[in-house]
């Protein structure tokens, strides 16, 4: 049996709705319609331009109608953390902040003044980030939350949009900092501590949940009708991981490579103690109620970062043209520790890094193909430490790295990170976040018996490459390096 699916993969770049068709046990995908994601900055804040997005949203669902084929389900995932308040008339209550935005630093102190960083990771297990949900709700006006009806993260919020049905997915709850995956609730003593109004979380609902059909008035202007919304993974790194081709349960880790780098291992149970807070690790829910012990990495974000610099600069490079100028430039010249704040926010990157560079007794990058290769040799060093990390918090060896996601395109990174890790790399999908939001709605409509089963669609259906490890010892040498340059700038 033929049976056809489309889901939204948001990102904090752009959005695109794919159309999946799953024939014989293979997977087909098809991008229907993309679109950018610019955020509006307003003085010194920075906002998600929210109606923009559910316009071309369905937009995309229009041109999904004239394709002529039945579509069983849609299911939308999104970035974590962010948040969209809806008043009592189902209208959303701009503004929708943008996790960059500068107010998240300001609600670590205010939380901290209402409860403990321990107490904290102890309630929830997620890792120390400044622009978590909790901390972004901090800095929200008592007035304004007062007057919402529901706290919806950005994927619920769009599915709220879209069906009338106000719920929290739980892989997406999970990454807000006010879930605790030991009771598969909201943490209620943290709401509490924070004087958060309890009733605008919305129930929370596993992953793959079907939400109901589009709201009349959705179904009349985008001509799809008995169209079934699903909470599928709502987060998109939880998507990705539901999409990784592995043939086994234990030994290996994965990759979600991106704007961010979502590094980590799949497990029964969550792992929150001091080692785990420590290392700043965090414990979030995938698929089936399993758990995502991970870190969230600065990732691509700092190569985006630099190109976007050039290009103001009047020198405009795409990406393969940086990775050509990164392969050719000599190797291990300098290092940065891409760990460091200054290389989260916006700004003058190859500055950034020639100054940390000039910091650390090294030559600074002498041009961008210099600035490229420090940045990923870089990168391909922090996998191999916080893989070591993963290691000591669950006391088992990793054996394989799958890397998916978009990121996973960028060739020279994944060489890097082979030699680095000196384990193998399997490579792909790069469509995993799409993959496995479409696979999880085949789950869930019955069209697929388990997660096992979507994992060999995956194998079959996707381009899948794997790198063995090269240059060991000029790979250890490099990362003794590293880890020196990382102990003198603590």
């Amino acid at each position: 049996m033929t049976t056809h699916y489309l889901a939204c993969d948001l990102g904090a770049e752009s959005g695109r709705l794919m159309a999946g068709t799953l024939d014989d046990g293979k997977l087909a995908l098809e991008e229907i319609h993309r679109f950018p994601n610019t955020p509006i900055r307003a003085g010194d804040s920075l906002h998600w331009n929210v109606p923009q997005l559910f316009h071309e949203l369905k937009a995309g669902l229009a041109k999904a109608a004239t394709f002529g084929v039945r579509f069983s389900s849609f299911g939308c995932d999104t970035w974590g953390v962010d948040y969209l308040l809806f008043d009592p008339r189902e209208e959303l209550m701009p503004p929708a902040f943008h996790y960059r935005d500068a107010r998240a630093r300001r609600g670590v102190e205010a939380a901290y003044k209402k409860a403990t960083w321990e107490t904290i990771f102890a309630e929830t297990g997620i890792q120390f980030m400044p622009f978590n949900t909790l901390f972004q709700l901090a800095t929200e006006p008592r007035e304004r939350l007062e007057r919402a009806q529901h706290l919806l993260l950005v994927a619920d919020g769009l599915n709220y949009l879209l069906t009338g049905v106000a719920k929290a997915e739980e892989s997406l709850a999970s990454t807000s900092q006010l879930y605790n995956p030991r009771t598969r609730s909201w943490a209620d003593r943290l709401i509490e501590a924070l004087g958060l109004p309890r009733r605008i979380f919305p129930p929370i609902v596993p992953s793959g949940t079907k939400l109901g059909p589009l709201r009349p008035e959705i179904a009349r202007e985008t001509g799809l009708t008995n169209l079934e919304v699903i909470a599928t993974c709502s987060h998109d790194t939880a998507a990705a991981i539901a999409a990784v081709p592995s043939t086994s349960s234990t030994h290996w880790a994965y990759l979600s490579s991106g704007t961010w780098s979502l590094l980590g291992v799949a497990l029964p149970v969550p792992i929150i103690n001091e080692t785990c807070r420590e290392l700043n690790f965090t414990n979030e829910i995938g698929f089936g109620g399993s758990v995502r012990l991970l870190k969230n990495i600065v990732g691509l974000w700092v190569v985006q970062e630099c190109r976007r610099e050039w290009a103001r600069e009047g020198r405009e490079y795409d990406y393969a043209a940086l990775a050509e100028l990164a392969a050719a430039a000599p190797p291990f010249v300098s290092l940065v520790n891409l760990t460091d704040p200054r290389f989260v926010a916006p700004g003058d990157m190859p500055k950034k890094v020639a100054d940390y560079c000039a910091e650390t007794s090294q030559p600074a990058p002498v041009n961008p193909g210099a600035t490229i290769r420090c940045v990923l040799e870089s990168l391909a060093l922090l996998y191999r430490r916080t893989l070591r990390q993963v290691e000591r918090i669950t006391g088992s060896r990793i054996q394989r790295l799958h890397i998916v996601g978009g990121g996973s395109k960028n060739a020279l990174l994944n060489r890097f990170t082979a030699n680095a890790a000196q384990i193998p790399v399997v490579v792909g999908p790069a469509e995993a976040t799409a993959a496995g939001n479409l696979l999880i709605q085949a789950i869930t409509l019955g069209h697929l018996p388990s997660l096992a089963s979507a994992r060999d669609v995956v194998r079959e259906s996707l381009p899948i490459q794997t790198l063995a490890p090269e240059a060991k010892e000029d790979w250890d040498a490099a990362y003794e390096r590293f880890e020196r340059l990382e102990s003198s700038t603590r």
